[in-house]
């Protein structure tokens, strides 16, 4: 994939439409991929950062709390991603990106938050490799593509959702021509190198 088509917003989400196409796998991410989200933010605020990273540590209350580390970085580089893939629908997320890494956070300073979170992490994981097995019947993105697997998976969720309520119809259609398209391709090829490995064993 060249580096212009990772700012293309069609052909980003056709990729990863493209192994979420079955409604049962679907239904299992949008609560799975938050959850993946919520708790590799929890691990990764022990992550060290640079020395010239300021320190500010801004507890809310007991559930929310604001630190400059890894976890607030990387929901920055996120953001940024999504307010160039799609603008509107990124401004839609971002209260709920920041209450994600605001209850993470503060998530994090419990004695059993990095244990819950690990565990969060595993059931998440076998939910998602289940869905794609059982009811997709394909490998997850993140075995062809990691990088877009890991960052487009919580926007995709998001714009499942936002498309259920009537967001861009135009867009939502585009997109599931396109993902029709990509696994008509898939499957045309997978039945092709099935073929030619039945005829090797002849």
């Amino acid at each position: 994939m060249s580096f212009s088509a990772l700012f293309d917003v069609r052909k980003q989400l056709t990729f990863y439409g493209s192994y979420h196409s079955n409604p049962v796998n679907v239904f299992i991410h949008i609560f799975g991929v938050p959850a993946l989200l919520w708790s590799a933010l929890v691990l990764i605020t022990r992550l060290p950062v640079p020395s010239f990273f300021p320190t500010i540590h801004y507890p809310i209350n007991e559930y929310l709390a604001f630190d400059f580390n890894a976890s607030a970085v990387t929901t920055v580089i996120y953001l940024i991603y999504y307010l160039v893939l799609e603008p509107v629908a990124a401004i839609l997320y971002a209260p709920q990106m920041v209450l994600t890494l605001l209850t993470a956070t503060a998530y994090s300073y419990r004695s059993d938050g990095i244990r819950n979170a690990v565990v969060v992490q595993v059931v998440s994981w076998v939910a998602q490799f289940l869905g794609h097995g059982l009811a997709e019947g394909r490998a997850p993105a993140l075995l062809d593509n990691i990088l877009g697997a890991f960052v487009l998976a919580p926007f995709f969720v998001h714009l499942e959702l936002l498309f259920k309520v009537g967001y861009r119809p135009e867009l939502h259609k585009q997109l599931q021509n396109d993902i029709g398209k990509e696994i008509l391709k898939i499957r045309r090829e997978q039945g092709d190198k099935r073929r030619a490995a039945e005829k090797k064993e002849l």
